[in-house]
């Protein structure tokens, strides 16, 4: 994997503007409030930005302090990984998602005014834990690659666990609908797809990637006799994306990828980003955790708290999809900033590329 890619660069705003606009714009909700310093952490994500922070105010004449967690949406300027943010339909997912008892941070305001601070964001409170990091990723050694296997299981089953208490909100009656993609498809999953189909469109600027469009017939050609019932899904729903209180999920964070769809698809993604960092650690020598986050044991850990089996082979590849999708444009942010090249082989700049090959040919589950 590149340097680029291993490492990109993420934004061009500037700190210390930002900490000045948005403590003049909290002051508004919290009286008198100030904020120090402004830090953007570097060691997790990049598709939106976040902004940590302590606030301090006046409140009944006492004086207060709390750390807080801005998500702001991307400068356009800075090449983002996705078409659309809609940071009203995070922010209104996460609320759902608290109130049906998974561990979302509790989300404070919601500011969609570009003019505030440069770009859209919203405040939630900062929750304190711990995440198994992309940089280095973690099973090459971190926290969680050094932890004893039956903490390793621990975690494993208290995050499958999350999955399954969001997955059992009821999609209508939480008032979900929000979610849903507004395109031609007979099912969740048909109008799931025929976005990533548009991302794809939109995101190759009339470059063509081979392994790509493969896998979409592939998927076409081996669709799931049984999609099940439609519930929310996480969408991102990687173990980097979740704070841990030791081995239990604190905070379930980054719900951009959000919408309905079929359990798998969160399972799915969750076993296939495990084998894309262990896939990155083999090509280093290194063992890293080849007995964690295997699909027979997520599917059967979340068959025994649901009463729900699936087979993960499809959503397996649906995810290495997706996730060749957004690592070709995370190649063009690249390349914007000068941190990269074009290739002749435009695949190539997939990282996982072998393994979706794999999938396509039938020999990686065998």
């Amino acid at each position: 994997m590149s340097e680029a890619i291993a490492n990109p660069k993420r934004s061009t705003r500037d700190l210390e503007q930002t900490r000045a606009r948005l403590e003049q714009w909290l002051a508004a909700k919290l009286p008198g409030a100030r904020i120090a310093k402004l830090a953007s952490p570097s060691g997790t994500g990049m598709s939106s930005e976040t902004l940590l922070f302590e606030a301090t105010w006046r409140e009944a004449g006492a004086e207060r302090a709390a750390p807080f967690v801005a998500r702001v949406a991307p400068d356009p300027r800075d090449v983002p990984v996705f078409p659309n943010y809609d940071l009203a339909a995070q922010f209104g997912v996460m609320q759902i998602a608290a109130r049906g008892g998974v561990p979302a941070p509790n989300v404070r305001w919601l500011e969609l005014d570009p003019a505030r601070i440069g770009s859209p964001f919203f405040l939630m409170d900062r929750v304190a834990g711990r995440v198994p990091p992309d940089i280095m990723p973690y099973p090459m050694g971190s926290w969680l690659s050094e932890a004893s296997p039956s903490e390793q299981r621990a975690l494993q089953d208290s995050t499958i666990a999350a999955i399954a208490k969001l997955h059992a909100i009821d999609l209508e009656k939480s008032g979900a609908s929000f979610l849903e993609f507004p395109l031609p498809g007979a099912t969740a999953l048909h109008r799931h797809v025929e976005n990533q189909r548009r991302f794809y469109d939109w995101m190759r600027q009339g470059r063509r990637y081979p392994v790509i469009e493969s896998a979409f017939a592939w998927l076409d050609a081996h669709w799931p006799v049984d999609e099940g019932e439609a519930v929310i899904s996480w969408g991102d729903s990687r173990i980097g994306n979740v704070l841990y209180d030791g081995f239990a999920p604190a905070a379930v964070l980054d719900w951009e990828m959000a919408a309905p769809g079929p359990r798998g698809l969160d399972l799915g993604w969750l076993v296939f980003l495990h084998a894309f960092f262990q896939m990155i650690a083999r090509g280093a020598g290194l063992p890293g955790m080849p007995e964690f986050l295997r699909a027979a044991d997520v599917s059967a850990e979340y068959a025994r708290l649901t009463g729900q089996r699936i087979d993960l082979r499809w959503y397996e590849a649906y995810a290495g999809l997706r996730h060749a999708i957004i690592m070709a444009r995370i190649q063009s942010r690249a390349v914007h900033f000068g941190e990269a090249t074009w290739p002749a082989d435009l695949d190539s700049t997939i990282p996982h590329r072998p393994l979706l090959e794999q999938m396509l040919a039938g020999s990686y589950w065998q």
